[in-house]
């Protein structure tokens, strides 16, 4: 993803003028700078001094103002400012009154509150449907995006056509150059594959948010509650940015708006086909989320649209951090393998198990340690290793409960291991789990169980699988 930031036509002709003369031919004419107040002197016949008090609003963004000699003579008449108590905003209400709000009037509403003080995020996605929306409002509009340097050729002609649809020129965010060189003289291209894309995300895409959004007091993000398991389905369609700092820096001092949130993905692909906006052509190809190159591949069908990212990580973990306040400190211990479901001060899980059916063995630590040890078992298995707050493995329920019944009398035994929690660690180290759902098949005469190399979850292709090895 790229951050950069841009105005709509409209938008540009304004910044124009950030700047404003004030008074008549026959006046002093004094810049408004920031938020100081200028006092204009309209000399009267008698030759009184008469002051006329106005108060700039404008705000200079990511820039600083240019010097102008003419002000120099009138510094006596600047004032020190009002200082003027700002009532603080209750978002979390605003949120819950816009809970039936279309994502067009939630838009509308963004726009109008911040004007040129807000920014549309924009990722090279199906995201796109944020600027349509934008436009449609008929307000000007500002759209930033990050460049990684790995970004698809694809996203970068998307970029482009989006450009030209719009009327607009999109400012791209770049990383540190020294910071990249020193990544990758260090520990190479492709280093998180190895030890996980945090760092990278961090140096690429991070900081480069970071920079950008100190110039804003708002910015609109296309975050669904669909989207990512575990990270995304409480997000609220506006909030108090917990993370990051906007213009005028501190806490609170961001505000972060998810105009989408509770559209489903089916929803927002009719409306882009609808409005025939421009999308990526790797849509086509089977990619839904989709990020830089080497960490984004296509999903197959049943798939969750994020299993396309950082594929070779737990499923909890697939946040970037350009939204790591999704992340909770309990969701923060499943990912380090430190809990064991979201639980209650009691201990009691609040995520329902998975897999409930007589056609499943549920198996218990000492159960899989006994079942991995034998050397000449009864009948063969098929084990799920998984966790039940994982999306992937709640979306395999039905197909693997299906298997089971299948399954049943045939000779082979299905069952379950819940590997999450305290036991994470065992599953990864004896079993093998690389992310949840790992699916093993312990074979009648050896003890060395095969992991199903597939991320197709279908009935018919883990039939296959299993027919193939008993």
């Amino acid at each position: 993803m790229a951050l950069a930031v841009t105005s709509s036509s409209a938008a540009a002709a304004k910044s124009t003028s950030v700047f404003s003369r004030i008074g008549s031919s026959s006046e002093s004419k004094v810049l408004q700078i920031g938020s100081l107040r200028v006092l204009e002197r309209n000399v009267s016949s008698s030759g009184a001094l008469n002051l006329l008090q106005r108060r700039s609003l404008v705000k200079a963004i990511n820039a600083e103002s240019q010097r102008n000699d003419s002000i120099v003579p009138l510094a006596a008449t600047i004032v020190a400012p009002e200082i003027i108590e700002k009532e603080e905003e209750d978002f979390e209400q605003l949120a819950k009154s816009l809970e039936n709000a279309s994502p067009l009037e939630i838009m509308d509403k963004a726009l109008e509150k911040f004007g040129n003080d807000i920014a549309i995020a924009f990722s090279g996605a199906e995201d796109v449907a944020l600027i349509e929306y934008a436009h449609l409002t008929g307000r000007p509009f500002r759209v930033f995006s990050l460049d990684t340097g790995r970004l698809n050729p694809e996203t970068y002609r998307l970029f482009d056509a989006v450009e030209k649809r719009y009327g607009i020129r999109i400012e791209y965010m770049f990383p540190d150059a020294v910071e990249v060189q020193a990544l990758v003289r260090t520990k190479g291209l492709f280093s998180f594959y190895e030890d996980g894309h945090q760092e990278c995300c961090r140096i690429r895409k991070v900081r480069p948010l970071r920079r950008a959004l100190k110039g804003l007091r708002a910015w609109i993000t296309g975050q669904r509650k669909d989207q990512s398991p575990g990270t995304r389905s409480e997000i609220p369609i506006v909030q108090v940015d917990p993370v990051f700092e906007g213009l005028d820096g501190g806490n609170g001092s961001l505000v972060k708006w998810n105009p989408v949130a509770n559209v489903n993905g089916n929803d927002i692909w009719t409306f882009l086909r609808t409005m025939d906006v421009p999308v990526n052509s790797l849509h086509s190809q089977g990619y839904v989320s989709i990020g830089c190159e080497p960490c984004t591949r296509p999903v197959l069908p049943g798939q969750h649209e994020r299993e396309g990212r950082w594929w070779w990580e737990d499923a909890k973990a697939k946040e970037c951090g350009l939204h790591k306040g999704n992340l909770k400190q309990d969701d923060a211990a499943q990912m380090n393998g430190n809990g064991n479901g979201v639980a209650h001060s009691n201990g009691s899980a609040t995520v329902a198990d998975i897999f409930n059916t007589q056609n499943v063995v549920s198996l218990s630590r000492a159960g899989i340690e006994n079942l991995a040890k034998l050397e000449d078992r009864k009948e063969p298995w098929l084990v799920v290793l998984y966790a039940p707050w994982c999306r992937f493995c709640q979306a395999m329920e039905e197909s693997y409960v299906d298997l089971a019944e299948n399954l049943a009398g045939s000779g082979v035994k299905v069952g379950k291991f819940r590997a999450d929690g305290d036991e994470k660690e065992y599953a990864k180290s004896e079993l093998g789990l690389g992310s949840f759902p790992t699916i093993l098949f312990f074979p009648k005469h050896s003890s060395r169980p095969i992991k199903y190399p597939s991320e197709k979850r279908d009935v018919d292709s883990l039939l296959a699988f299993v027919n193939a090895l008993r």
